[in-house]
This record gives structure tokens, sequence and C-alpha cells, in this order.
């Protein structure tokens, strides 16, 4: 398997490189050169298989001589066995034609655990048998951020620098990153938005020099590996819901686009996919896109679901470089108008193609308290805000008369939000007892200013000019 930049401008690269890489050196992110296919004998045997015996199956040809057979069959054997539910991503009926697939079963409950923990497991077993060091940097708007340090935490071959917005996460989502001590690891407050931390990580890959001394890897979704592993768990709940016989819709809680992103991957391997809903919060730049194919930048808005506060969806890119023909020009410059205007206008063609898959919903603050509401009045159960969004998301496609089962992807614990759901129902949900005193211990991070100067030179100063070596 081959890896092409959504840019063009970059070399075809392996699974290994791609892995270390992260962002291709022309500012694309990369892409399968072909769609690997899923069998219908696939898709049936993983409605009864262990996950992370699916997990190896669908992953196997994403990584192809990269890792061996039974190596990646360990390694994802190992990244599942300390989810607290046998199913590892299990499915709860909420209504007729209506199921919630739990994904916070995870270390630190949230989705991004799924594919954190194989990630970090890919990036040792690699650099062990080649004898290098890298240094990763992250960007989180909540929940990838304490999956990325759970999963890379005491590892020699990897040095973690995480930047989130400061005030713009949860107190619990800020805790479990802040007050994880193992020396490789490092919180930085960035003064300002999700978004801003994601162009500071852009910009240093964009050092070249910098990026080259440092050897930088990313563990944003903009890292292919991310998107693979996430591809597992559309696969298996498509599976236990009688596919490949049986079509299914999917709604996806997203800011940053990856793991809506997933999905489309699913259904370009032949996945019986009927529809994909974007479920957004007020940041709605991707819910207006798929309403009138324009895509227009705006100003980053505090809400309830924090983890979607976003506006620049970096995923979006690879659903570009098929609007586009994968032609890798095109698309790099769409992108730079984007970024040069605000806007992007992709044309009548390409926006209809995209909404032959997608649509878009958006739900404001006092909507998703009563999305939350109105849940756990019906089931007696508690969901948290992002999960709300894509709840709502889902009923209304299915009142406009979607026809296939719609699975909606819980993507957080709610103990992740309790003020939020305490707010919402009356009832505070509990952190697991493994998390016990989490708000009592001491916290470790760095306040930084909305600054790419400031950022490099923090990195930097802690490396000592190891260079990643």
């Amino acid at each position: 398997m081959r890896y092409l930049s959504t840019r063009g401008a970059a070399p075809a690269l392996g699974f290994e490189d791609v892995l270390l890489a992260g962002l291709a050196p022309d500012g694309g992110l990369y892409l399968p050169e072909t769609w690997p296919r899923l069998s219908a004998t696939d898709l049936k045997r993983a409605a009864s298989a262990p996950y992370a015996e699916t997990a190896a199956r669908v992953l196997a040809p994403f990584v192809g001589a990269a890792v061996a057979p039974a190596d990646l069959a360990r390694l994802c054997a190992e990244s599942y066995a300390g989810f607290d539910h046998p199913a590892v991503a299990p499915l709860v009926q909420l209504d007729h034609g209506l199921w919630l697939l739990e994904l916070f079963h995870g270390p630190t409950l949230a989705f991004k655990d799924l594919a954190m923990q194989l990630l970090g497991r890919l990036y040792d077993h690699v650099l062990r048998r080649r004898g290098q060091r890298i240094v990763v940097v992250a960007a989180t708007s909540g929940d990838t951020g304490s999956a990325a340090i759970e999963a890379c935490r005491g590892r020699e071959s990897i040095a973690l620098y995480v930047l989130h917005p400061l005030g713009r996460v949860s107190e619990v989502q800020r805790r479990q990153m802040t007050t994880v001590t193992d020396a490789n690891i490092r919180n930085i407050a960035v003064e300002g938005s999700f978004d801003d931390c994601q162009d500071l990580v852009k910009g240093l890959f964009a050092d070249l020099p910098f990026r080259q001394e440092m050897r930088l890897s990313a563990v944003n979704s903009i890292n292919w590996a991310r998107i693979a592993a996430q591809v597992v768990y559309y696969v298996t709940a498509a599976a236990a819901l009688g596919a490949p016989e049986r079509a299914v819709s999917f709604a996806v809680p997203t800011g940053n686009f990856g793991n809506a992103y997933a999905a489309y991957a699913a259904r370009a391997m032949g996945l019986p996919v009927e529809r994909l809903v974007v479920a957004s919060n007020r940041n709605d730049i991707l819910a207006c896109f798929f309403a009138s194919g324009e895509m227009a930048i705006g100003a980053v808005e505090p809400s309830l679901s924090p983890s979607m506060d976003i506006q620049v969806s970096s995923n979006f890119e690879r659903l570009l470089f098929d609007l586009y023909d994968r032609d890798g020009a095109a698309v790099a410059g769409a992108m730079a108008s984007l970024r040069r205007d605000g806007r992007l206008l992709v044309g009548e063609g390409r926006w209809r193609r995209a909404t032959e898959i997608f649509s878009g919903f958006r739900l404001d603050d006092p909507g998703t308290l009563m999305a939350i509401k109105q849940s756990h009045d019906a089931t007696g159960s508690l969901i948290d805000p992002h999960s709300a969004v894509a709840v709502a998301a889902a009923k209304a496609a299915l009142k406009s008369g979607a026809a296939a089962p719609m699975v909606v992807l819980a993507t957080a614990h709610p103990a992740k939000f309790p003020d939020t759901v305490e707010r919402a129902t009356g009832r505070r949900p509990e952190l697991p007892a493994y998390l016990a005193g989490l708000m009592q211990r001491p916290e470790r991070v760095q306040v930084l200013p909305n600054d790419l100067a400031a950022v490099r030179d923090f990195i930097a100063g802690i490396e000592g000019g190891r260079g990643g070596a």
C-alpha cells in the first residue's frame, strides 16, 4: 500500500513512513493510493469476532508489510485488552431504528482511545526497530490530548507535546492531561482557540529545519493511522446490524471531520453506508457547507460541546481530494483560497456529489441541553453533550424519511462533562473508580501565547537539541 499527499507535491510513501511523518511535507494529508475492499465474508465474520481480531483484519491492507501479521494481531489485542466492556465498542438500542455506539469504554473515556491506544503501540514498535526517537506534537479540543498522553506516557522513544486552548476544555478533560507526570509528557495551554492550536502544530511542521531536527510527528487525525484505526468500529457496528445484506446510516458529532471521514473511508472500502449525518454545534461550518456548498470560516464560539468548537476542519481536505478527482494541485489551490479569503465554493457538481452521502445538522446549546434531558427521560441513561447533538441529528434524519438503521456515535462518557449533564438532568455523572482523586491531583502545564516562535522555543528548550535522536 502506497500513500499520496492530498496536495500532490510530496513523494508517495509506505505505511511506516506515513505513520511517522503525520503531515506531508507539502502541507497535505496522506491517503491510500487505492482503497482496499471489505468482502462479504469479512463483514459476516466481524459480526461475531472479537473487536481486536476485526481490527487486525481491517488494518492489514493499510499496514502491508510494515508490521508482520502476528505483530499486528498482538498490538491490536494489547490495545483493546484494557477497555472496560468486553465488546470494546458496544451497541445500545435507543428506539426503533436508532442505536447508540458507545465509544467511551477506553482509559480516557472518549472515542479517541480506540485509535490512540493502537497508534502509541505502532509508534513504539516501529521506533524500537529503527532505534529512533521522535517528538510528537498534538493539538486538542479536549479528548485527543488525554488519549494521546495515555497511549504515549512512559515510552522512551516518544516525547509528546499537547497544545490545548486555555479555558476552552472541560475541567475533567484538562485534568486528564495536566495531572500526568511522566517525563516524556508536556502540556501547553495556548491563549487562543483550538483552531489556533491546530495552526501552531501545522506551523511547526512547515518549519522544515525544525521538523527535521526534532523528528516531528503528529497524533492528530491528520495522521492517517488514526483514521484507519477508526474505520474498525464502523465495520463492527454495521456488521452487528446485518451488513452486508443491510445498509446502515451514522450520525457523527464532529469538529475536525476525522471521525466522519473514517466512516466515508469505510464506505469506500465497501461497507453498505446509506447516509452520513455530520452533527455540529453553533460552530457549524460543516453543516453550512453541506447545506449550501460554501465553506466560510467564522470566529470560534465556545459551546457546551467544546470538542466541536472548531471552524477549520483539517480532515475535510481529504474529502476535497476526492471531490476534486484526486487532483493535488487543485486541492492545494482550494486550500490556499480558503486560507486567503476565508471562504471556498467548490461548485455545484462537487457539492452535489458530497451530498449524495453527507448531510449536515446544527444544534445550539439550549437544544443540546434539551437533547440530554429527553434522552435521559426516555431511557434513564445519561449522554454527554457531543453525543446529544448527534442523537438530535439522528432523530431529525429519521423523521425526514431515512430508511436504514441510524447509529449515533457516543464519543465521550457523560462524566467528562458533569456540569452540563447535571444542568440538563439534575443528575451528576460520576467518574469511574480508577479516576477517583482526579480533581485533587496537582497539575503541570505551561501557558503560552498564540505565537509560533514561543511554542517552537519551548519545545526546543526542553529537547535540548537532541533532535529526536
